[in-house]
């Protein structure tokens, strides 16, 4: 068994956008092996019931610990992040860093206002986490939420093109509330929405957005500097990543090429397995 320290981070989510999450990582970190899972199959969690995000949740991380021996893991998932953080936290003994929290950190740095939106999948937004944390954080602040159903199935049917007037008109409309309440800031509450970035930026000029990804990672790091859990050895594991999902994994490869902006186009092979075992 390899020495605590050196082995590898785990990241899920319940798709592709958890990979904004590997990517800052990857930057952050980059001796770091990373192993993430994305649960394919069952994409999207946002409108599945509290229950059953806790139980997926629960599956994932096992995969993840016992496949892949994680000395931490990273849940890229809003949805998850918002309703089964207690639930991983008492069932595993490994460190388990979600999106809300250093997110809502970010947010709180960044309003001048105290007006912050928050857009979100409709489970997160009923949740109502980020509400809860964000006026834990400073009962002040003026807290504007929206549940965006859509956004998750454009993300991971590739509907991304700033130009492409479908993912537009999307944005717009789930935005029209927020941009008339005159927030300073928008905590991007799911990692599938910063491959929209582009199109939510452009409805929003002057709004400061929060990455729930790069919000994450730096927490990652804090938490491997506080736990002295750097990487050490130097062996041919040092920055790999290594991708599993749970449905066919070639159009995930490719997208995941392309958003990684990995050379040509290459991607390593992606594992598909059954999630429904763990």
């Amino acid at each position: 068994m390899r020495e605590e320290k050196n082995r590898p981070i785990g990241v899920f989510d319940s798709g592709l956008g958890g990979l904004t999450a590997v990517k800052e990582i990857g930057l952050r970190l980059p001796r770091e092996e990373i192993v993430y899972f994305g649960d394919t199959g069952r994409v999207p969690y946002g409108t599945r019931s509290a229950q059953t995000v806790c139980r997926y949740a629960l599956q994932d991380m096992r995969f993840l610990l016992k496949e892949a021996d994680c000395k931490a893991v990273v849940v890229a998932c809003g949805t998850v992040s918002a309703n089964a953080m207690p639930l991983l936290r008492q069932s595993f003994s490994v460190p388990v860093i979600g999106v809300i929290e250093p997110a809502v950190d970010a947010a709180v740095a960044a309003t001048k206002n105290g007006r912050i939106g928050v857009i979100a999948t409709p489970s997160s937004i009923a949740s109502g986490a980020y509400e809860k944390t964000l006026h834990e954080k400073n009962s002040d602040l003026q807290v504007f939420c929206a549940a965006c159903a859509l956004l998750v199935p454009l993300v991971e049917n590739g509907f991304t093109d700033p130009e492409d007037p479908i993912p537009t008109l999307t944005v717009q409309r789930y935005l029209r509330p927020l941009i008339e309440a005159d927030i300073d800031t928008l905590i991007l509450g799911c990692t599938h929405y910063p491959l929209l970035r582009p199109i939510i930026a452009r409805q929003l000029p002057g709004v400061t957005l929060i990455d729930t990804g790069v919000a994450a990672a730096g927490a990652l790091g804090e938490l491997l500097s506080s736990e002295d859990l750097h990487r050490t050895d130097t062996d041919t594991c040092k920055g790999r990543m290594r991708f599993f999902v749970s449905d066919e994994p070639t159009g995930f490869a490719q997208a995941a090429a392309r958003f990684l902006g990995t050379e040509d186009g290459a991607f390593p092979a992606v594992e598909r397995i059954r999630i429904e075992e763990y």
